[in-house]
């Protein structure tokens, strides 16, 4: 029990350390004072995932049609916010893709980026309403555990991010997955709108592609502020590989699952499909073509000249 007072004494007093580098231009801004709200918002979010299929179990799917669309379309915009907010930011700020330590200081274009990153943590706690329209609509093969280890694991981690370094070398990750969110939920906005959009959305399966490619660019870019040794916390980039390399192993399982594993589904189902016809038109050995044909193995003759040689044969043996 002694063990376990001194290693609670000892994580306290290591957290009142890290606020003494705690970025100071954020500590008063919503949220960001404590993490008990983000741990709050996040430990309400996963009793959700526990108690609302229950509450769902007997209920009729909610529809929501005209709130998904609002609601992916909002997202849309906050997103391409996020983007021309840190892409204005950065570019007067004068910032470098190779290696940009943090300033904490209160220039003007320094807190337009905290501010956008700030934005950007927002967004992720947003983001839990994309699994309650799920169990509200009682779409449950849609929560899997790549969806909630993606939403809960993002929104907590960056409040890390923008309590600390809120600037510098995080731009990056947050510029590239807001354009990526800008183009994911006009996907699903879009296909909110009903099937009259369908035949348009066939890039679907690209959406996967490109967030596989944007976590291949943020190990490259994080691998590469290591070579130069950038100023920047060293420790969290080493997590952010880690954390990079679990996404890229989830989504190209979940891009192997749902795009790859059944295309021999599909060619096994049309042959099933088609051997079901043919058992069905078959009687004796012989089946029922299209063109009214009788098929007997390769061969094919018809009926017509069939019963002709029947007659035939008939006369033969009255002769």
């Amino acid at each position: 029990m002694e063990i376990v007072t001194h290693l609670i004494n000892d994580t306290i007093e290591l957290y009142k350390w890290t606020l003494t580098i705690a970025d100071k231009r954020v500590e008063k801004w919503p949220l960001m004072d404590s993490p008990l709200p983000t741990l709050a918002i996040s430990t309400s979010y996963l009793l959700f995932l526990w108690l609302g299929p229950k509450y769902m179990k007997n209920r009729e799917p909610f529809q929501l049609r005209k709130t998904l669309i609002v609601y992916n379309f909002s997202m849309v915009i906050l997103n391409f916010f996020i983007f021309k907010e840190l892409f204005m930011a950065t570019r007067a700020a004068g910032y470098s893709y190779i290696c940009q330590p943090v300033d904490y200081s209160d220039d003007p274009n320094e807190v337009r980026v905290a501010g956008a990153l700030w934005w950007y943590f927002i967004s992720k706690g947003i983001e839990y309403l994309d699994t309650v329209f799920f169990i509200l609509r009682k779409k449950f093969n849609q929560v899997t555990f790549l969806h909630v280890y993606h939403h809960c694991t993002m929104f907590t981690l960056w409040w890390i991010g923008i309590k600390w370094v809120a600037g510098g070398q995080s731009f990056f990750g947050a510029h590239m997955n807001a354009v990526v969110h800008v183009l994911m939920y006009l996907y699903y906005g879009l296909a909110a709108c009903g099937p009259k959009l369908q035949k348009y959305l066939w890039w679907k399966k690209y959406l996967t592609i490109i967030q596989m490619i944007q976590f291949h660019f943020t190990i490259g870019h994080t691998a590469l502020s290591l070579y130069v040794n950038c100023d920047f916390p060293h420790w969290m980039h080493y997590s952010l590989i880690c954390y990079a390399i679990t996404f890229i192993i989830l989504f190209a399982n979940f891009y192997y699952q749902t795009y790859r594993r059944q295309q021999p589904r599909r060619d096994a189902s049309s042959s099933s499909k088609a051997g079901r016809a043919l058992s069905n038109g078959t009687f004796n050995g012989l089946s029922k073509a299209a063109n009214g044909a009788v098929v007997m193995g390769s061969k094919e003759e018809n009926p017509q000249e069939n019963s002709g040689r029947r007659k035939r044969k008939g006369r033969a043996k009255r002769e």
